[in-house]
């Protein structure tokens, strides 16, 4: 069976689980391959064994934490030069973006972004993608070179499988590029305690209708309630209610959640491009006619400011 690279998210050992969602899908076309860069490297291959990866390619040089993306792509065309892999996977987060097509153009090959499911194909990996803001699916594969795909977090179960994982050094030569960009200082992000937003499994959204920064506060207890991250609409956003890392929406995050709720949020077609993909969506909005219940599971026509709170009492008391 072919092997297939999928490129391992981690902080410092700690992998993240958009790339066991990645191990999930590289089982459906071939034998995973892990490739782990930077400090901690190695510390990744036990987790990355018992969800399938039945390899481990590690490289832990200064240049990955030193420099931005070009040493990354260094490494994972050395390891496409030493595997020769039926595909390579990465995880649709920025960074994986732009290292999926550093790499596609140097390997002379295309490349499928944010794809949302992945199966076997007679003629290579077959890649599912949402079109025109969710309104499409589209199947496509890469038919120069060996495909280069990036999947959107959600997207697959994590699956336990266990595999070797056997843990080998990746030689890696680094290009001239590699250090002509280099990282001067770091800000560690301040923990609200909430999952990431877009690798969360429940997020609850406020908009406009939330109506002022403070009222926020609803939205978040609902969150914390649901163990949820917290997202926001372009409208909520440009008031100034929320931070623009929160907003969800074809100028925001895309998130594919197993729950989705949106409170007081019209459903314009901008904030639909990030959300629509959504395994289950439920709507609170005093407007009956609004956008937004064209495409819900769930609708409640109601104020959200007595609905949320009601809700968010039942799930505590549940829990309790």
């Amino acid at each position: 069976m072919a092997e297939v690279l999928v490129y391992v998210d981690h902080v410092d050992g700690a992998v993240r689980k958009p790339t066991l969602e990645l191990l999930t899908l590289a089982r459906r076309i071939g034998e995973p391959v892990a490739v782990a860069l930077g400090a901690g490297a190695a510390e990744t291959a036990s987790v990355l064994a018992e969800h399938g990866a039945v390899k481990v390619l590690a490289a832990e040089a200064p240049e990955f934490a030193d420099y931005l993306v070009v040493p990354k792509v260094d490494a994972l065309q050395a390891a496409v030069e030493a595997v020769s892999p039926a595909a390579v996977l990465v995880p649709s987060s920025a960074e994986g973006k732009e290292i999926a097509a550093r790499l596609a153009v140097r390997i002379g090959s295309g490349i499928i972004t944010d794809a949302v499911d992945l199966e076997a194909g007679e003629q290579g990996p077959v890649a599912t993608q949402s079109a025109f803001a969710a309104s499409f699916s589209t199947k496509s594969r890469v038919s120069r070179g060996t495909p280069v795909i990036t999947v959107k977090p959600n997207s697959a179960p994590v699956e336990a499988a266990p595999a070797a994982g056997a843990v080998e050094a990746l030689p890696v030569s680094f290009s001239a590029q590699a250090t002509g960009t280099k990282v001067l200082s770091r800000t560690p992000r301040e923990s609200t305690g909430r999952p990431e937003l877009t690798e969360a499994a429940i997020v609850v959204s406020g908009g406009r209708g939330v109506n002022g920064a403070e009222n926020f506060a609803i939205i978040e207890a609902l969150a914390d309630s649901l163990g949820a991250a917290v997202g926001a609409s372009r409208a909520a956003v440009d008031a100034g209610w929320y931070p623009h890392s929160n907003q969800v929406g074809q100028t925001g995050k895309s998130v594919s959640p197993q729950l989705y709720i949106a409170s007081g949020i019209s459903g314009a077609i901008q904030h639909r491009a990030g959300m629509q993909t959504s395994k289950t969506i439920v709507a609170i909005n005093k407007d009956s006619e609004a956008p937004i219940f064209d495409l819900v599971d769930y609708g409640v026509v109601g104020d959200l400011f007595q609905v949320v709170p009601q809700l968010t009492d039942e799930v505590n008391t549940r829990k309790g």
